[in-house]
């Protein structure tokens, strides 16, 4: 399927545009994650219902639903952006109106990352380079906390990482590099276009 094509399946509007959000330096334009790598990392890394996942810098939420509606794990989705996170709403009712099987809970929280209280249920994170490295650290430390405060498996997943992620989360965290995945179509022309899932404890 084409990114319209699954679109209109989750009945949601996620595809196309890439808008600035902010002024800040530290917060990047908004970008959906393209339905061709979400395949590429689920058909290996599977979720449970009992997972609690968040996606940080959520924009239009296109991650969200798909988790959702692929293992019904409860999901958070975390935007800073009034008006993207005004069309993770609108989504989000147009989802549910489609989505009649039972599954975890969804929602979204208009908010700085770096603010977002972590909860125990939650226990894998998602980014797509939403923020600057300064950001990033913030929300992993909180993590971090949050992991030591009820011991879990947390796992962390970058896509499309950058370098400066990388090293922080090699150097300077508990968390180990646990797998890579290459979206290969792109991987081809583009060696950014992977996953890293970092994992902790378990």
């Amino acid at each position: 399927m084409n990114e319209k094509e699954y679109d209109k399946l989750l009945q949601i509007k996620t595809a196309g545009t890439l808008e600035l959000l902010s002024q800040s330096p530290h917060y990047n334009r908004y970008e959906a994650t393209p339905y061709e790598a979400l395949d590429t990392l689920f058909n290996e890394y599977k979720l449970g219902r009992d997972d609690g996942f968040v996606d940080f810098g959520c924009g239009k939420a296109r991650v969200s639903f798909y988790v959702h509606h692929h293992f019904s794990s409860s999901v958070a989705g975390i935007e800073m952006n009034g008006q993207l996170y005004q069309d993770a709403i609108v989504n989000l009712a147009s989802y549910r109106r489609k989505a009649k099987h039972a599954g975890g809970a969804i929602r979204f929280e208009r908010c700085l990352a770096e603010e977002y209280q972590i909860d125990a249920s939650e226990n894998r994170f998602y980014f797509f380079n939403p923020f600057s490295i300064q950001v990033f650290m913030k929300v992993v430390w909180n993590i971090l906390w949050s992991a030591e405060s009820e011991q879990r498996l947390v796992d962390i997943i970058l896509y499309y990482p950058t370098a400066e992620y990388v090293q922080f989360m090699d150097n300077h965290t508990q968390f180990e590099l646990w797998k890579e995945i290459k979206v290969d179509q792109l991987y081809d022309k583009n060696e950014n276009e992977r996953f890293l899932i970092y994992r902790m404890g378990g």
